[in-house]
């Protein structure tokens, strides 16, 4: 299978391969949308080859990678060393098992780009890698909301990027575990379409007030571009 090296916005190298779901658009938006605090300690849940990661990165961050496949988290493990990151990790376990992996309440901000279908969807992706992080078969929007709400500790934060047409899943999910949406933001395509990407930024705790829908990013907008880094 052939591998490549993509050289990300912020200059980072991210080795892929064809076998795992490469960088796509979601996770350089969500990577720009997500907020976490000087010094925070940061947890990337589902993180595959470290593509958000790697978006996410800055030097006072702790950053943490977990994955449950092996070859996605091995390519990471060779993307951290390309880069000579000593403030990044890769961790590999099943988020399903969060109080064996990770200490209650050790993080400050978790960033999520989880797989957006159910288990009956999406069974035409070409590898079990791909089906893996395409479909919630291994990894439910509950499960996923439980592991967020189980290392963050109260007032920390979770960021996630998801389907609007499964928008209230993912509300209903992280509101079984006190993760109260702050922030939200939708993704069109132009102007005159529906949104096909919504963002969600949640606090653990606090009051259910104050939720702020920040207006539409459009793809090929002026911002667009800018978070691309990209000039036009």
């Amino acid at each position: 299978m052939a591998q490549s090296t993509e050289i990300l916005p912020n200059g980072l190298q991210l080795l892929q391969d064809d076998r795992f779901f490469k960088l796509g658009q979601d996770s350089v938006l969500l990577s720009a949308f997500a907020k976490p605090r000087r010094n925070a300690k940061l947890l990337d849940l589902g993180c595959g080859t470290g593509a958000l990661a790697l978006l996410v990165w800055r030097p006072d961050l702790k950053i943490t990678g977990l994955e449950l496949q092996d070859g996605p988290l091995d390519l990471f493990r060779q993307s951290i060393a390309a880069n000579e990151l000593e403030n990044v990790t890769a961790l590999q376990g099943d988020l399903r098992q969060m109080r064996t992996l990770l200490p209650h309440g050790s993080m400050d901000y978790v960033i999520c780009n989880p797989p957006y279908f159910d288990r009956n969807a999406g069974a035409n992706a070409p590898t079990a890698e791909k089906r893996t992080a395409r479909q919630d078969a291994t990894c439910s929007v509950e499960e996923l909301a439980v592991a967020a709400s189980f290392v963050l500790h109260t007032g920390g934060k979770a960021a996630f990027v998801f389907r609007p047409e499964r928008l209230w899943v993912l509300l209903e999910a992280l509101s079984r575990v006190r993760l109260v949406p702050k922030r939200m933001r939708f993704v069109h395509q132009s102007v005159q379409t529906a949104p096909s990407v919504v963002m969600v930024e949640c606090r653990k705790g606090g009051s259910a007030e104050g939720l702020v829908v920040e207006p539409p990013l459009i793809v090929e907008s002026d911002e667009y571009f800018r978070i691309y880094r990209i000039e036009h």
